[in-house]
């Protein structure tokens, strides 16, 4: 099998609709999966050309490049021959080499999530049926988005396949239409009704990639997002890491490096906590403190208070979700917020729609939120502001229009933030 094939092999994402599952599954729990040999190399900053070291090391040590970095990080991805690793390594100009890890997905009416923090009271600020929003788009970093006629896919880039960057599989077009699904009487609305999506592939059809594929789409997004006008990414996938505190030089990690480059350009990422009960502290790029982490909460009409029927999956109205991760550390609380994720209807690919749950569900209600808080002026400056202002404007909020489990219920030390709120922008 080829190193690409390799790669496309790594992942399988789990993604379980109503009718076949009680919930959907979208971030990977912490199996350490690698791709044998693969590895990612990070240059210095000082290398001006990252493409004529790629060429240089294949020739000298025979490494086998699939993806090269130049804007969010400095580098390649590639399989390394065990002979030569060392070798590689040694050169001067590389900064470390990474092991390339595991990573999966984390799957017109008023969708309840939709409803429950009330962008249907704010969707006109965004724009309208045609999908016309100026100055923002949102990067879905996933298997890709539509195409779908509820959709305003734009345009957008394939790190997996080399080839459309449409969704072959369904979790993609599923974040999309909860971010933008347009104001236009058929099908369902989103927070940010037609705000332009960028469809950044970097999972294949059966959900496989690498963190070197997603590296490639963070590296397109900064280096397309000043152009291109995209201020929010989209992140509903994950696995198992850390923060080492010091953007992946530390530990290696080329994926918090590449996030922090793109953090510097001026990207917020909002991202999923992850789907295994557990500490978020052990997922990334859930950990990293440069993101805005979301965990999920289940609502199931739309409404606080609580007492509502459970409909696709057993689980108890405005309640912390009970698959969902949960912050414990002080920095991690910093950086977490709260979105309703269970029993979430949004587009589907061919055209369709589903009902799915996860924190890959919850993470695009934030993101809306987010696009609608930089269009509507409220959310400025770096992207660390702009999470401040969701954060802060969540937590204004009274105690009634929260759930049980946020801060102001919070027991056995689990933290889930509080629920973010799109009523004001």
């Amino acid at each position: 099998m080829s190193s690409r094939g390799r790669l496309r092999a790594l992942l399988a994402i789990v993604i379980a609709t109503a009718a076949l599952m009680p919930a959907a599954t979208s971030v990977a729990a912490p199996t350490p999966a690698r791709a044998p040999g693969h590895y990612i190399v990070v240059l210095r900053d000082s290398v001006t050309d990252p493409g004529a070291v790629a060429d240089e090391h294949r020739a000298r040590y025979g490494t086998d490049v699939s993806f090269v970095y130049g804007s969010a990080l400095k580098g390649y991805a590639a399989t390394i021959p065990d002979a030569n690793l060392a070798r590689v390594r040694a050169d001067r100009r590389v900064q470390f080499v990474g092991v390339d890890g595991e990573v999966a997905a984390s799957a017109q009416s008023i969708p309840t999530g939709v409803d429950r923090i009330q962008a249907d009271t704010s969707s006109q600020l965004a724009g309208n049926g045609s999908g016309a929003v100026s100055g923002v788009a949102v990067a879905v970093i996933d298997t890709g988005s539509g195409p779908h006629a509820d959709l305003n896919v734009v345009g957008g880039k394939n790190c997996s396949t080399g080839r459309s960057y449409n969704d072959g599989n369904g979790h993609g077009t599923h974040v999309a239409g909860t971010i933008g699904a347009k104001d236009d009487s058929a099908g369902v609305v989103g927070v940010a009704p037609g705000v332009p999506i960028y469809s950044v592939r970097v999972l294949n059809n059966a959900g496989s990639g690498s963190w070197s594929s997603v590296a490639c789409g963070i590296d397109w997004v900064t280096a397309n997002a000043s152009r291109l006008g995209i201020k929010v990414a989209s992140m509903s996938l994950g696995g198992a890491g850390a923060d080492d505190g010091n953007c992946g030089n530390t530990n290696n990690d080329a994926l918090h490096k590449a996030i922090c480059g793109s953090v510097a350009a001026g990207v917020t990422y909002v991202v999923a906590a992850g789907n295994d009960n557990a500490d978020l502290k052990g997922f990334t790029p859930a950990a990293y403190d440069q993101v805005l982490t979301v965990t999920a909460e289940a609502d199931f009409n739309g409404q606080p208070g609580g007492g509502a029927a459970a409909t696709c999956r057993a689980d108890v109205d405005e309640t912390a979700a009970d698959f969902s991760n949960y912050a414990t550390l002080t920095a991690d609380q910093g950086h977490t917020i709260a979105a309703p994720g269970v029993c979430i209807l949004s587009t589907w690919k061919g055209g369709g729609y589903n009902t799915i749950s996860g924190t890959s569900m919850a993470t695009p209600h934030v993101s809306g939120v987010a696009a609608l808080c930089i269009v509507r002026g409220a959310c400025t400056g770096s992207p660390s502001s702009v999470i401040s202002k969701l954060r802060a404007d969540a937590a204004a909020q009274p105690g009634s229009y929260g759930f049980t489990g946020d801060p102001n219920s919070a027991s056995g030390g689990r933290y889930y933030g509080f629920l973010t709120y799109a009523g004001g922008y």
